[in-house]
């Protein structure tokens, strides 16, 4: 997200249920050029509520440190080639890291999964994506079942083209490591900018 009153709005979504019950625990700041979501200057308002996460593509360090920083990131989301030895620096090189690292894999087949083996215990969580022309925000899902071969120790967040029309499906998803869901381009208004009633009535729903 990019827009200040559009991640305010994000961020104050609550539960039906509960004046208290927060429904939104992260928000997304892509800092790959090549997005149509690239964040270029600082929002005007930035989350508090919520947890911040800096979305990047086979970054260098100085960069992800400077660029994490500036925003008091809480989360780094790698979602090119970084390698195991890339997170390793990357911890090493942040004096006092505190941030944790969620690696993203685009999957498509049951073999897709194997790569995650080399990230355990660095990775402090995964993301599966959708395998697609772009990076990511292709839109698209894939075979949620495959992840039922996934015996990894690390937990993931559930992405790939989740919209408005997926709560049931959501709901009867079921892995012991699914820590939550990454929700984007099915619920934007336009890149980076979010249907704030859609997110509101898919996440009540679920």
């Amino acid at each position: 997200m990019r827009d200040a009153d559009n991640i305010r709005q994000a961020e104050q979504l609550l539960s039906s249920n509960s004046s208290t019950r927060q429904l939104v625990n992260l928000i997304g700041f892509i800092f790959w050029p090549k997005s149509s979501r690239y964040v270029s200057e600082r929002p005007a308002y930035l989350p508090t509520k919520c947890r911040r996460v800096g979305v990047f593509v086979d970054e260098d360090i100085d960069t992800v440190k400077r660029i994490a920083d500036e925003y008091a990131l809480d989360y780094i989301q790698l979602h090119g080639h970084e390698s195991p030895e890339y997170i390793r620096a990357l911890k090493f090189q942040v004096s006092g890291f505190r941030l944790q690292v969620i690696k993203a894999f685009n999957i498509a087949a049951r073999e897709d999964l194997e790569a995650t083996a080399p990230y355990e215990g660095l990775a402090d969580s995964f993301l599966f994506d959708t395998k697609g022309k772009c990076v990511g925000g292709n839109g698209e899902k894939f075979d949620w079942s495959v992840l039922s071969s996934y015996r990894g120790e690390t937990p993931f967040l559930l992405s790939g083209g989740i919209g408005p029309d997926d709560a049931e499906r959501v709901k009867a998803f079921r892995h012991p490591k699914c820590a939550g869901i990454d929700l984007n381009s099915r619920f934007e208004v336009s890149p980076a900018l979010k249907d704030i009633n859609k997110l509101k009535t898919f996440l009540q729903s679920l």
